[in-house]
């Protein structure tokens, strides 16, 4: 069975977010508003995720 992934989608701007968010979407591979990326479901996504959760629209898949 394949592993679980899931969809984070940057639904708000980071315009005057705290520059360590900023740099939790970067590495999250989110650029542009409505941009998404498939990632795999670990710890570390999720806790990036928890950090921006204000800012970004996560689905499993």
């Amino acid at each position: 069975m394949a592993d679980k992934n899931v969809k984070v989608t940057l639904v708000k701007s980071p315009i005057g977010s705290k520059p360590n968010q900023k740099k939790v979407l970067e590495g999250l591979g989110l650029k542009k508003l409505h941009h998404s990326v498939v990632l795999p479901d670990n710890a570390a996504v999720r806790g990036a995720c928890d950090k921006v959760e204000h800012l970004v629209l996560v689905e499993e898949l």
